[in-house]
């Protein structure tokens, strides 16, 4: 069936302005935007990709405004050991398997940074430096996504099923949950501690993207360039305004709930990138290698979370 691109370019602004309304939800506006990226209903594919990106970034800056200072620096202190042993372990675990199923050194290596730290943005900072071309890059981003998408529309009824608390779901979230936009969604799913548990413990995550492009870098012997994740220090200053600057308080609840809009507006729009091409690239063996190794990580991480070996 051929579809007219004015009723696609209508189906997707209005699938959209729904989304950033109040009666969505992230994991509503992802499950209409995978329905209409499996439709062929965005024809606005190429330019949706980098708005999401900036999207994303500025949504959790606005979502800083809500968040305490303290709470932000006690989840990055708090988290730093296991998220030092819980990414070297992923990425040896993911490598592994990578051998095993006999998936390409690239997109396995890439797979396993994305699962290990922070999904998309791991990829898109780590495969530059390892020389991925764009078929490893669109393996790697489609295993991810799809997995990622999974992931929100998921967790939050697993972690009611499994009695989590608020502040033991936002740990699991941000620690088995591949990018950022997904772990903010479900945390703001499940509740408000554990949105702000969820968005700080993952965005300390973030900040490994770092050492680990340097490491990469050094043994590859790579010249590329580093991509810093500047986003996250301006959600640190929102937080540290949120907590000091009481005088501007009035207007900090009004940045947070436009955060939380633009969150959603983000999850929509990962989803309408997803299309039945994608499905395709992605191929089965790496589409095999992610789900295992998520499913090692997740099932992992809330067992350690509920015997309270790792907390906030």
């Amino acid at each position: 069936m051929v579809i007219s691109p004015l009723f696609a370019r209508i189906v997707f602004i209005v699938g959209l302005v729904f989304a950033a309304s109040p009666w969505s939800s992230p994991p509503l506006a992802l499950a209409v935007g995978l329905a209409l990226g499996l439709l062929s209903l965005n024809p606005f594919r190429s330019q949706t990709k980098s708005v999401t990106r900036y999207l994303l970034q500025a949504s959790v800056v606005l979502l800083g405004f809500g968040m305490n200072l303290g709470s932000v620096l006690r989840a990055g202190r708090h988290g730093i050991v296991y998220t030092a042993v819980g990414i070297t372990a992923t990425l040896a675990i993911g490598i592994a398997l990578g051998k095993l199923l006999q998936v390409k050194d690239t997109p396995s290596f890439l797979i396993s940074t994305g699962t290990a730290i922070c999904g998309g943005s791991a990829i898109a900072a780590v495969g530059p430096i390892v020389g991925a071309n764009d078929e490893e890059m669109s393996i790697s981003l489609g295993t991810v996504f799809i997995l990622n998408s999974i992931a929100l529309l998921i967790f939050p009824a697993i972690g009611m099923a499994l009695h989590l608390s608020q502040q033991q779901f936002g740990l699991w979230a941000a620690l088995a949950i591949h990018d950022t936009s997904s772990v903010v969604g479900a945390g703001h799913k499940y509740g408000e501690v554990a949105t702000v548990v969820a968005t700080t413990v993952k965005l300390a995550r973030a900040l490994w993207i770092v050492p680990l492009c340097l490491v990469t870098a050094a043994v590859r012997r790579s010249k590329a360039k580093i991509q810093w994740p500047w986003f996250i220090f301006f959600f640190v200053l929102a937080a540290v305004a949120n907590t000091y600057a009481h005088g501007l308080g009035p207007a900090f609840p009004l940045l947070y709930r436009l955060g939380g809009i633009g969150l959603t507006a983000t999850l929509f729009l990962i989803g309408a990138g997803i299309s039945r091409s994608t499905l395709k690239t992605v191929g089965a063996r790496p589409l095999v290698q992610g789900i295992v190794l998520w499913a090692i990580v997740a099932l992992g991480t809330v067992l350690l979370v509920r015997a309270a070996v790792i907390f906030v």
